[in-house]
């Protein structure tokens, strides 16, 4: 299968390395040259100077990038994607985006006899890395059905949750949980350090019990040591939050909790921590006592 992987940013670089590995003629485009060439060295494929020319002739391209903005350049600017896709392929968009512009997508797609699949995904670097992540879907079914196996090669979960859009919505009520369980988190072991517990053998203890999540037995330790030099950004999940919280506003719905923790990783980035990982609300926690 011919396709093209357009932005190699910390997730995109190794979700098309799987796809490469899997037996896909892959041609990727990035915006920064050389990120494309660090991907040629280790995985092989091809290159394009332009997204219209990476997805020139394939049945399926895939867009990961970094916001609605960017979104649109790749794909409906003067050298976007569209502008080469053949009817019968399909638009694949991984990046966390509002649900506006996956219904204006679809729209842009439909005209030209292309599909359109808003396709979030959730696990992080590490979950790129290793092939894990879990893929939200919105979208015509019969376009999900054409490229599911496909995003199968670097996805554990792959579920088509509805039309176009709903896969953005199903992303933001993920982040909305991940805010607040990583808040409960921090305040919990801040709370149990400062009583004298010990914080590490404390977690070993309520990670078996109903306390337990992917947070706490995967961050806990570098919480711990002060390590926010990995994962995922304060910044992406501040930009996140801000659609979560835009959409909300449109529903006339009040999100007290995704507000106010929103709020504490703008004190995050005042402390110099944009790029830290998103448990790093417990460094604030230490900032101000």
């Amino acid at each position: 299968m011919r396709v093209a992987f357009i932005g190699l940013g910390v997730m995109g670089f190794h979700m098309a390395g799987h796809l490469q590995r899997a037996g896909c003629q892959v041609t990727v485009y990035n915006r920064t040259p050389a990120r494309a060439d660090d991907w040629l060295r280790e995985f092989g494929g091809g290159s394009a100077e332009t997204p219209a020319k990476a997805a020139a002739e394939c049945e399926i391209v895939f867009i990961c990038v970094g916001n609605d903005d960017d979104v649109r350049a790749v794909s409906l600017g003067p050298e976007g994607a569209l502008g080469s896709m053949a009817a019968g392929s399909v638009l694949v968009d991984h990046t966390t985006a509002s649900a506006e512009l996956a219904r204006e997508l679809d729209r842009a797609t439909g005209e030209r006899g292309i599909g359109f699949l808003d396709a979030p995904v959730s696990g992080g670097e590490a979950g790129a890395k290793n092939g894990k992540l879990t893929v939200m879907v919105g979208g015509a079914k019969e376009s999900f059905q054409k490229a599911q196996s496909t995003i199968e090669h670097y996805a554990q979960c792959v579920r088509h949750l509805g039309p176009a859009g709903n896969g953005q919505l199903a992303k933001m009520a993920n982040q909305i949980c991940i805010a607040g369980v990583l808040q409960g988190l921090a305040e919990g072991m801040a709370f149990a350090e400062s009583a004298g517990l010990d914080v590490d053998a404390l977690i070993q203890v309520i990670s078996r019990g109903a306390a337990q999540s992917w947070q706490m037995e995967n961050r806990y330790k570098t919480m711990l040591a002060g390590d926010y030099e990995h994962g995922f950004a304060v910044n992406w999940m501040r930009k996140d939050l801000g659609i979560a919280l835009r959409e909300a506003n449109r529903m006339g719905l009040t999100l007290e909790l995704a507000e106010m923790v929103d709020g504490f990783y703008a004190d995050v980035q005042a402390m110099g921590g944009g790029r830290w990982d998103t448990s790093s609300l417990l460094a604030r926690l230490k900032d101000s006592k």
